[in-house]
């Protein structure tokens, strides 16, 4: 399939490609917003919110404002690339832009920064009225994102500024969920010591306090001896398998495996090919992996636990706002992608929630168990979009 094809639906896929350079890419991008890149490009438009703040709690009840002009009712998903994550986002949009009416597509750019900024051009020439974004390379795509909302248009983004609204995980958090209940079952089941393998993304700026938090739960634990505490290279299932192969052979006991839920996977097949797995092992992940919870179902593995962030809910919920802001209501400066602990046992009411966002959207119970709103922005003050790398973990 060609790249330019636009479609109602993509590919299902994990997939981070050279770790090393892409982290790079992303702690440079950074550097430049926070340091006032937006504030270079003022004399075009206005810069946004370009110092670092706490965000209030969404307030629902805001008053509308003036709905943006002249712009179509359509919403846009540019995607890095094709992989499973995204797909949930995609998902998400695609569901909620056919529930309110608006004109759905999605392009992906193939890993090409270049690409993408052109992109995002032709939908702000078009008259695209709102957009979402999984940036390349934040830098190279942010005069272009901002372009679209000086013109009026909402911009959602997976991670980086600039964005009208800014989806993030508190990472911290995520990285909490998985080595906490990591620490307690070493506790329980492990009581003279266990042999850890923590397969970490620690090159990559954005998710490097996961990993801080699972070492953190780990210290808790007496006699636990972290035997190898790596990034693969590359950051996916055969990055994982290739690792875990060398581990063996200078640890052939391993008790736990924690890390992202591809490249444990991949350490969990050279496990398996070493017949080295055991059924009182605690193998977990974070991401979701359809894969992962193939494992957590068979319900007698290794595999214990997954740590997903609901993709398709907050992509429903970014569907919604793009709508909202088009209707010339105040939408969320920000979202919270909250991480959802997955064992055998509430994993088919998590996959019905995942088929089914928008009856999770209208559920407020159950909407805020996958994300939590900041701030509010509509079309009159959207000169305070977030122009720094927001997180709510961030004090």
């Amino acid at each position: 399939m060609g790249r330019r094809r636009r479609s109602a639906v993509s590919d299902w896929g994990v997939e981070i490609l050279k770790p090393r350079v892409r982290a790079s890419a992303a702690v440079l991008a950074l550097a430049c917003l926070a340091a006032g890149a937006g504030a270079a490009s003022a004399a075009d438009g206005p810069p946004g919110l370009t110092t670092p703040q706490v965000l209030p709690a969404f307030d629902p009840a805001a008053p509308a404002c003036t709905p943006p002009p002249g712009l179509s009712h359509s919403l846009e998903f540019v995607q890095d690339n094709r992989r499973k994550f995204i797909e949930g986002v995609g998902d998400g949009l695609k569901r909620a832009a056919a529930d309110r009416g608006l004109a759905y597509s999605d392009l992906s750019a193939d890993n090409d920064a270049a690409t993408q900024s052109s992109d995002v051009d032709v939908a702000r020439t078009a008259g695209v009225g709102s957009l979402v974004a999984a940036p390349v390379d934040p830098a190279a795509l942010a005069p272009a994102l901002q372009r679209l909302m000086w013109s009026g248009g909402y911009v959602a983004t997976i991670v980086p500024p600039p964005a009208t609204t800014i989806l993030n995980a508190p990472q911290y958090l995520t990285g909490k969920t998985l080595g906490e209940p990591a620490a307690q079952y070493i506790r329980d089941h492990f009581p003279g010591g266990a042999n850890v393998v923590l397969l970490t993304q620690d090159s990559l700026q954005f998710l490097a306090p996961r990993f801080v938090a699972i070492r953190d739960a780990l210290r808790s634990v007496p006699n636990v001896s972290i035997v190898a505490d790596i990034s693969p290279d590359p950051v996916n299932e055969a990055g994982g398998y290739a690792t875990m192969k060398l581990v063996l052979l200078a640890q052939p006991r391993i008790d736990v495996v924690l890390g992202a839920d591809t490249v444990v996977l991949g350490a969990l097949r050279a496990l398996r090919e070493a017949g080295k797995t055991r059924p009182d092992q605690f193998i977990g992940g974070i991401d979701g992996e359809p894969e992962a919870l193939a494992e957590l179902a068979r319900g007698d593995g290794p595999y214990k636990l997954s740590v997903a962030l609901g993709s398709p809910v907050f992509g429903y919920a970014l569907g919604e706002f793009a709508a909202d802001w088009l209707d010339g209501k105040s939408v969320p400066q920000a979202v919270d992608a909250l991480p959802v602990p997955l064992t055998k046992d509430n994993l088919s009411s998590y996959e019905a929630d995942q088929d089914n966002p928008a009856a999770v959207f209208a559920d407020p119970a159950r909407r805020d168990a996958y994300i939590r709103l900041y701030g509010n922005i509509c079309y009159d003050s959207r000169d305070r979009y977030l122009n720094f790398p927001w997180s709510s973990e961030t004090k």
